[in-house]
């Protein structure tokens, strides 16, 4: 029976074939425009940018130029490369341009698609960035594509992993901008941790095109982009600090069990400033300078971790680790350490090894980075069963474009063994078989240990004409991969190896003719060679067509059925002929996982003999059944994610544009008067209750906190003795005293200098205790989700008490910032701009657990710094970082050594 949605989807169409032809007007409109855009000379066309720019200018809008646009980038493609985009292309491209995803299948030019959309987008100015999965396809895209876009007078840019902060900013600061999504996300990052507007690289997020969107938007968004760095500590330093700890007194310092904090006293700091002194770590006269900050925060570690940690009460000693003991249950927690340093001070003290010391300095998921986009299109092959993903999470909507061609491949029902054995054993025979007639195979495998394995068996089999391709080489694999398409060729894939290459029937051409011919002088020797390759290529596509094309054979089903069309819709470019057919066996893992104990005993009492296959429709569509259930689970552990990371993204970026205004600001001196002001607020507020007596009052209390503070010492108690003062009086008062401390510091160290104190003291005081709370909220959620057995919603409970830590971060700020301008001392001498530390790049894949990039991946930008450096040539030397060590072979930093410089 007919339902009634199939009848009216007969009588009106899909909603996806409505809305393709909705584009048919525009495409007519393109079309009419050919003959005129072809009369044009080069220059002619070159000039229609800067025509464009000022229609833009005059009011119009990006729609309103579409059509004359299109037109344009057409002409320039014919020209610059040789390739005329088909009516499907302009299709893909107009889709591209309204906040969509293009599902193209593969070989119908999905690279030369974006280029419509990207010139359209970028005659607006503001940059446009299109995202590849890879370096190599970056940089491949953006020199194949940037010849139309250079043609018609834009400049474009890539980014790779290696370049410096000059090199990616200027890359940026192109019209088009090719770059990886890991790239991206890492320079986001890395910009929201720099203390100057000026060394930003980024210049905003205006229209992105992701290429494989479904891989960088789906598959790699389960994991957030992490930036973590060692702090720059030494295991001497820990040790040197820990050894004064003992030589106070009880007087040095002040211990308060009940909030759990310690700090020293003002005789214990100028106790602590003589021994850090002749030990040469104290830089200027105190040890609140603006230099001091890290040593600061070492010596109030090593004194919580004596004064505050006992040994087998809060930790333990074994094997020489420190073991957190957990205060509520008494269990021993390996593996957790205490952040910030705690831990390798408690190290120090007992005597042990210390670790080194790393923490997350800043992250972020794909799904928050790419979300920042005012304008996000996407394309790729398969995208169609994620388009719910697409949909609530992005705002986008997938359009299946028609392809130009119709397809001729077959997709043949799935064969179903009961062991791999047998399974393997009938993949080998096919293999052999469709090589021995001249048909192409490409081999696909879930994993890189199955191609390995799968690999071996072909070799004992006495077979070794294959190549094996595992996505981890992707230059190489990209010529593997064009040239799969060779009649007899064998190769074996994993889901991502060779992707965004096409796979041409009888080889890529071009890319025989670079890999071949690519030292050869221009020329005739040359131009007949070239000629030659061609020609061998067309009548080894002549076989590989009579052969049957390419012949996809999967080993497995994977847990996503878009993998499977992915790899599926290798085989059967543009009209050609192709053949796809999946071997399973009960024991793989997604069969395993649904039920196929109860399958295997049936098929046994049904007589399937050993190395007999089951074929029926049926299975396909119970495999289809459980690949659905599978991408459910998994989108809901994705939108789990999100749910906690937006809590974290919502105070990111109210953090993050915070920093840009402090760092935008001429001067932050009313920011820190405010702050100062809420202190003293907040410290009289505690200690003078509102409507309490005057023999109520904390006045003793009062008077350390503003010592602490403030750095004031004030005769409180005088004053609340007075007759009749009220509580107003003594907040006056102390106000007073402050901006007085305040106006004196201002005027002896002179506007300039002072402006550069009070934004270095609060950006980095901001930093450190933003890294703090990215920890604290990770262990918070960590074990929030123990509150669910109390029939409390762990989403809200995390909410809740992610708003309490950001409100303690604020307030920790305010103090903190306050302390250091009353205490900080600074002479008149260098002034320097911060560099990053060297810092690594982390993405965990989410299905196996391991980094993405293997052992740490450098995202500083000297830390990547690969130019040969003479120690005495200093022009040799390129940019060099601020904290570098200096190339001349001194040991100093750059910036103590040749990068020394004084301030008028």
């Amino acid at each position: 029976m007919v339902s009634l949605g199939g009848i009216a989807r007969k009588l009106f169409g899909s909603a996806n074939e409505r809305r393709i032809r909705s584009y048919g007007k525009r495409i007519a409109q393109i079309n009419a425009l050919e003959a005129e855009t072809k009369a044009l000379t080069d220059e002619q066309l070159r000039g229609k940018t800067a025509e464009f720019k000022a229609m833009l200018a005059d009011g119009k809008t990006l729609e309103d130029i579409l059509p004359q646009a299109f037109a344009v980038a057409r002409e320039a493609a014919q020209r610059a490369l040789g390739m005329r985009p088909f009516d499907v292309q302009l299709m893909g491209g107009m889709i591209l341009n309204e906040n969509a995803i293009a599902e193209m299948k593969t070989g119908e030019g999905k690279t030369l698609v974006a280029t419509l959309p990207v010139y359209l987008n970028a005659l607006s100015g503001k940059g446009v960035h299109v995202v590849t999965v890879n370096d190599y396809l970056a940089s491949r895209d953006s020199a194949q594509m940037g010849r139309i876009y250079s043609f018609l007078g834009l400049t474009t840019g890539v980014i790779v992993h290696g370049m410096d902060d000059d090199e990616r900013r200027a890359a940026y600061a192109c019209d088009v901008t090719y770059a990886t999504n890991n790239e991206l996300g890492f320079d986001y990052l890395r910009d929201n941790m720099k203390y100057e507007k000026a060394q930003m690289v980024q210049r905003g997020h205006n229209y992105a095109i992701v290429d494989e969107v479904d891989s960088i938007l789906v598959d790699e968004a389960r994991t957030p982009l992490i930036i973590s760095g060692p702090l720059d500590d030494r295991s001497d330093l820990y040790n040197t600090i820990d050894a004064f700890i003992p030589m106070l007194d009880e007087g040095d310092y002040e211990l308060d069990e009940k909030q759990r904090s310690v700090n020293f006293s003002e005789g214990g700091t100028e106790k602590l400033e003589n021994l850090l002194r002749s030990a040469g770590l104290l830089k200027g006269e105190s040890l609140y300078d603006v230099e001091n900050v890290a040593i600061v925060h070492h010596v109030n570690n090593a004194l919580k971790a004596h004064k505050m940690f006992a040994r087998d009460k809060d930790y333990i000693v074994r094997n020489g680790e420190i073991v957190i003991i957990d205060e509520f249950t008494g269990r021993m927690m390996p593996g957790r350490r205490y952040s910030e340093g705690l831990h390798q001070a408690l190290e120090a003290k007992e005597k042990v090894q210390i670790q080194p010391e790393n923490q997350t300095l800043a992250s972020i998921t794909f799904q928050n980075y790419f979300r920042m986009y005012s304008k996000l299109a996407g394309m790729t092959g398969t995208a169609s069963t994620e388009a719910e993903e697409f949909g609530n999470i992005y705002g986008l909507e997938v359009v299946e474009v028609p392809t130009n061609l119709p397809i001729a491949r077959k997709d043949e029902d799935d064969e179903v063994y009961r062991t791999v054995e047998e399974k393997f054993k009938a993949i080998i025979q096919e293999i052999i078989e469709s090589h021995k007639k001249g048909q192409p195979v490409l081999v696909g495998t879930t994993s890189i240990e199955k191609s390995e394995y799968l690999a071996d068996r072909l070799k004992k089999e006495g077979f070794n004409n294959f190549q094996v391709l595992n996505a981890r080489y992707h230059e190489q694999e990209a010529y593997i991969v064009a040239q799969a398409g060779v009649p007899g060729a064998v190769t074996i894939a994993t889901n991502m190896a060779g992707r965004g290459t096409d796979i041409q029937l009888g080889g890529n051409p071009d890319m025989r003719i670079s890999q071949e011919l690519g030292d050869m002088p221009a020329g005739p020797e040359r131009d007949a060679r070239e000629a030659e390759i061609r020609a061998e290529v067309k009548v080894l596509k002549e076989k590989a067509l009579a052969a049957g094309g390419l012949y996809v054979l999967a080993t497995e089903r994977h847990e996503s059925r878009r993998i499977d069309n992915q790899l599926r819709g290798r085989s059967g470019r543009q009209g050609d002929p192709g053949r796809s057919k999946f071997y399973l066996s009960l024991q793989d893992d997604l069969m395993r996982i649904f039920g196929s104990d109860r399958m295997d005993s049936m098929l046994v009492k049904l007589g399937l003999k050993e190395g007999e296959a089951i074929v029926h429709p049926w299975i396909n569509k119970a495999l289809e059944r459980a690949q659905k259930k599978v991408e459910a689970r998994n989108f809901d552990i994705r939108k789990n994610l999100l749910k906690y990371d937006d809590v974290l993204n919502d105070q990111r970026k109210v953090i993050y544009e915070q920093r840009l205004e402090l760092m935008e600001s001429e001067s932050v001196s009313e920011i820190i008067e405010d702050m100062r002001m809420e202190v003293i607020q907040a410290i009289t507020g505690k200690h003078i209750p509102e409507k309490a007596y005057a023999e109520q009052w904390d006045v003793k209390g009062l008077r350390e906190e503003v010592r602490q503070h403030l750095a004031l010492d004030l005769p409180i108690e005088e004053w609340a003795a007075e007759e009749g003062i009220a509580e107003d009086d003594i907040v006056e008062r102390i106000r007073a005293a402050s901006d007085a401390l305040a106006k004196d510091k201002a005027e002896r160290f002179g506007p300039e200098l002072m402006n550069y104190v009070e934004r270095s003291i609060v950006l980095q005081t901001l930093d450190n205790l933003w890294r703090e709370h990215i920890v604290n909220l990770d262990h918070l959620r960590s074990v929030v989700g123990f509150r669910g057995y109390a029939q409390r919603d762990p989403l809200q409970e995390y909410k809740q008490e992610a708003f309490e830590l950001f409100q303690a971060l604020l307030a920790n700020l305010r103090n903190t910032v306050t302390g250091q301008m009353a205490r900080v001392e600074l002479a008149q001498g260098n002034q320097e701009s911060e560099d990053l530390p060297p810092m690594e790049g982390h993405h965990i894949d989410a299905s196996t657990g391991e980094d993405d990039f293997g052992e740490g991946y450098p995202v500083s930008a000297f830390a990547a710094q690969e130019t040969t450096r003479d120690p005495n040539d200093p022009s040799s030397w390129g940019e060099v970082g601020r904290n570098e060590p200096c190339p001349c072979g001194s040991g100093k930093k750059y910036k103590h050594c040749h990068g020394a410089y004084e301030t008028a």
